[in-house]
């Protein structure tokens, strides 16, 4: 029945997709999120649903009216020197074969990313995407979180197989990073029922991360519950729940899960935690040795033989920031960090326009909750290998729209953003406002 259900699906997702590309991202991000063939025991576990999906959607978009434009945001050309350089590092890698199956996979989600850059930029599209992704994800924290609930957290919770978020750690940063969003569209809904069951589902999802037993995930989830209180415009009803919830959770929690957050006191005398410094300081010294990294992949025996303290001690980065480090070089990393930084910043200086305008409280409450999610994946992401998932460059793209959006709106209401002296009268132009003006010298 999963099987029939999967192809019922996807079929009229592609029929959708033939006139509406915009159905075909959303196709797309939920096969790439929700992986919902590998829930299923028949023919549609291994179909390629996703590449059927672009398929169909290349040409679609290619044939369409809609416009095709990447958004006037400086970090579009940032992304693009980010993939260009990735592209460069697989050409120089040390395995070129390993490194370019990787690349090939990375690229087929940046092109569906440039593609949601050129048509999601409207409020309805945005939701719809944001939809997507809080389903997708919150099927495994309302599943898990009843799982660990019902077992008494005694077994962990795990993503999709064969998914970026397959193993547990992956899949509880997900989550974690999925629950601003839900907060800000039950904060959208007009439907108690809908708002009863996001709420639900984020209670769920928060006993789900306890059933992953990471350590990571714990520091993600005290983060993402600081930040949501920060940006929440109810503070005393959530910082009440929080209050009552956190230590729920924590005497919820097995002897187990206690003893595993036990280590990160003594993560010297925890052979996994160690793995990491070994292969952290492995890619810091191929790096410095090696302009474009090691290419995709470069966690070899070769390489800690040659770069890592502990030669036998053979582990991936399970860091975004290390693991770019070691994929790509230096400039990797920064061109990564500068789009980490763009973001928060552009969220920033979008809620500032937001703030003048009532009719842009909805992008208000969207950025908000983004900016969280970026942060509780940036944080998270120190101790996990996802620097190419999907979710981040999502928000990313998020991100940039939004903020496009917000200076449209400025742009054609000028008179909501006068800028006011300390008499309360209009402030004069700008230096450049006035130069701009016709017979006024340069």
């Amino acid at each position: 029945m999963r099987d029939i259900a999967i192809l019922l699906i996807v079929t009229y997702g592609l029929i959708r997709t033939v006139r509406e590309p915009v159905i075909g991202i959303l196709l797309w991000c939920w096969i790439g999120y929700m992986n919902p063939h590998r829930l299923s025991y028949g023919f549609a576990y291994s179909m390629p649903w996703a590449f059927m999906t672009a398929a169909v959607l290349i040409p679609s978009l290619l044939f369409s009216k809609e416009p095709k434009k990447l958004p006037g945001h400086w970090l579009v050309s940032v992304w693009l020197a980010f993939v260009v350089w990735m592209c460069i590092t697989t050409v120089f890698a040390q395995d070129f074969s390993t490194s370019a199956e990787q690349l090939d996979k990375v690229l087929k989600i940046q092109l569906v990313n440039a593609f949601m850059m050129m048509i999601m930029g409207t409020r309805e599209r945005l939701n719809m995407l944001l939809w997507v992704i809080v389903i997708s994800i919150g099927f495994f924290g309302l599943k898990g979180g009843i799982f660990t609930i019902l077992g008494g957290g005694g077994s962990k919770v795990w993503g999709p197989p064969g998914s970026f978020i397959a193993d547990n750690n992956e899949i509880g940063l997900a989550m974690l990073t999925t629950m601003p969003l839900m907060y800000y569209l039950r904060q959208q809904s007009a439907s108690k029922w809908v708002r009863h069951a996001l709420a639900l589902t984020m209670l769920m999802t928060a006993f789900a991360v306890i059933g992953t037993s990471s350590r990571g995930s714990m520091i993600a989830g005290l983060t993402a519950a600081a930040f949501l209180w920060l940006r929440s415009p109810h503070k005393i009803g959530l910082g009440l729940g929080l209050l009552v919830l956190l230590p729920v959770l924590y005497l919820f929690a097995p002897s187990s899960w206690h003893e595993r957050m036990g280590t990160i006191e003594t993560y010297d005398q925890d052979a996994s935690a160690m793995g990491r410094i070994n292969a952290w300081g492995m890619a810091f010294r191929l790096a410095s040795n090696r302009l474009t990294g090691g290419g995709f992949v470069p966690w070899t025996p070769e390489n800690f033989a040659k770069y890592a303290d502990v030669p036998s001690d053979v582990h991936a980065a399970h860091s975004i920031y290390f693991g770019v480090l070691g994929d790509h070089g230096w400039p990797g990393l920064i061109l990564f960090v500068a789009i980490a930084v763009g973001s928060l910043v552009s969220v920033s200086r979008a809620l500032k326009i937001c703030r003048a305008a009532p009719e842009l409280t909805w992008l208000s409450q969207m950025l908000a909750m983004v900016q969280v999610s970026l942060i509780v994946f940036l944080v998270g992401g120190s101790f996990y290998s996802l620097a190419y998932f999907d979710l981040y460059w999502n928000l990313v793209t998020i991100v940039m729209l939004g903020h496009v959006m917000a200076r449209r709106y400025e742009a054609e209401h000028p008179e909501l953003f006068v800028r006011k002296t300390l008499t309360g009268r209009p402030a004069p132009p700008a230096r450049e406002e006035r130069l701009a003006r016709p017979g006024n010298p340069r």
